[in-house]
């Protein structure tokens, strides 16, 4: 029987499994206190119908990724400011963590507080852009499996010009800023969308120096840069 280290293949892929929906349980219990301890209340629709959509829609990419891609699954594990490898990307992380967990605790406020009244066709508006949000995202995984959730190069990486890549440099930061403005108007919060400024310059910042890196470290991908001008926004940003 053959190994992988110390295990076997089918441990391997059962530790890897534990691991992955260990990481799925830990992320719902994380947003599901951050959007129902501020309310003090389970009475609150529009995060159960979000929470809905955006895990469906999580579990379905990490089932696809279990069973198409372990080695891109296991990068995308690898998160936060520790598994970064460059200083400033650690700094980057920090801060995007301060934002992301602004883009549900002010909604949450807001509704416990009734800062805003948002109707309910905004709110399934907002539901449909975090799907499609994700949707991109899933896209991406499909055609770059080396869409870590660190910036670093993977051994015998190459560039992606195809599929989403071939409109944007940053799909997959287009597939999440598109599934962050649907946060608040999802949980039924206008005070929200403040949130996304710091959300965007966190963003925009990453992919910067996310660039920077690659210039130095890819061959080929300035090349690609002067092909794919756009960096979110396929012929305006």
């Amino acid at each position: 029987c053959m190994t992988v280290g110390n295990q076997s293949p089918a441990a391997a892929m059962n530790s890897l499994q534990r691991r992955a929906w260990g990481g799925f349980l830990f992320l719902f219990v994380v947003l599901a206190l951050l959007l129902f301890l501020p309310v003090w209340s389970i009475d609150y629709w529009q995060a159960w119908v979000y929470l809905a959509v955006f895990f469906v829609s999580t579990g379905a990419i990490t089932v696809y990724l279990l069973k198409n891609d372990t080695a891109l699954l296991q990068r995308r594990m690898r998160v936060g400011s520790a598994a970064e490898h460059e200083k400033t990307q650690k700094v980057i992380q920090n801060f995007a963590r301060i934002a992301f967990l602004a883009v549900y605790l002010v909604p949450a406020f807001d509704h416990r507080y009734a800062w805003s009244s948002v109707p309910t066709f905004a709110v399934i508006a907002g539901d449909a852009l975090v799907f499609t949000g994700l949707l991109i995202i899933f896209l991406v995984f499909k055609e770059n499996s080396f869409a870590s959730a660190t910036v670093e190069l993977g051994q015998d990486q190459t560039v992606v010009s195809t599929g989403p890549y071939a409109l944007v440099r940053h799909p997959m930061y287009s597939g999440g800023l598109l599934m962050l403005a649907g946060t608040p108007l999802a949980l039924g919060s206008w005070l929200g969308l403040l949130t996304l400024i710091p959300m965007t310059f966190a963003i925009v910042w990453r992919l910067l120096e996310e660039e920077r890196f690659l210039a130095k470290s890819l061959p080929g991908y300035v090349e690609y840069c002067a092909k794919v001008r756009s960096r979110l926004i396929p012929r305006f940003l």
